[in-house]
């Protein structure tokens, strides 16, 4: 496990930082990953550091940018240290679906496939039990 994890992990108060997922449900820790990949010359400092689901953090890999078909231009991702999550998503309770309000919240739902069927069942079983938002 991650040295940081403990850390990480309460300051996302056991979430995932990308789409919310509540690590309670699941039957292991989520993964410290870093926002700037080390591939890409990333530090391992706590402020490079989120908390993230095994889903949002294969479909992230070292990707930083995507483009954004509404202002076709390439956005950067959604960033937990710099961004807030409320003004760049939108959540249906009734469908579980995530909506990016912004640019970076296009991009990031588009790249994670946030809404993917297995993350949309999965998210409405949370919400029924009032484990999401």
């Amino acid at each position: 496990m991650n040295p940081h994890y403990e850390f990480v992990a309460e300051r996302a108060e056991h979430r995932c930082e990308y789409c919310r997922a509540p690590e309670r449900v699941f039957n292991f820790p989520f993964e410290v990953e870093h926002i700037m990949p080390r591939a890409l010359a990333g530090e391992s400092e706590l402020q490079n550091l989120a908390l993230a689901c095994r889903a949002c953090n294969l479909r992230k890999s070292i990707r930083v940018a995507g483009f954004d078909d509404v202002t076709q231009a390439e956005i950067r991702l959604f960033n937990p240290r710099q961004d807030d999550w409320a003004a760049n998503f939108q959540v249906e309770l009734a469908t579980g679906e995530v909506t990016g309000v912004t640019p970076i919240g296009r991009v990031t739902v588009k790249l994670l496939q946030m809404n993917a069927p297995a993350q949309l069942a999965a998210r409405l079983q949370w919400i029924q039990w009032q484990s999401f938002p």
